[in-house]
């Protein structure tokens, strides 16, 4: 929200990998344009792809990277490994997983 990132300091640099809806981009916008906060980093965005008129695009504070972990050539294996040896175990066992889903969190 706007209140928060007015509570950053002005060296701070937002560091967004989760979900996009999790920032208020308006805000964000708001903040890095006038130099409020230092810069932005993100992987993830409210509407992906970014629309071209995002004034996020044209920042110079901004670094953006594409949200496609997923389109690597491990991340099959590297995922089912994941579940097999951590997450199953700890199922069967009864115990708390690892990253779990939050719904009413939004993720």
């Amino acid at each position: 929200s706007a209140e928060m990132l007015g509570r950053c300091k002005s060296s701070a640099v937002i560091i967004n990998v989760g979900r996009g809806p999790l920032i208020d981009e308006d805000a964000l916008i708001e903040a890095l344009s006038s130099n409020a906060i230092k810069g932005a980093a993100l992987d993830v965005v409210a509407v992906e792809p970014l629309p071209e008129e995002s004034p996020l695009w044209k920042l110079d504070n901004v670094l953006l990277s594409p949200h496609n972990m997923d389109m690597t050539l491990t991340f099959m294996r590297e995922s089912t490994e994941f579940f097999v040896n951590e997450n199953l175990p700890r199922f069967v066992r009864g115990e708390r997983l690892l990253n779990p889903v939050d719904k009413s969190a939004g993720y």
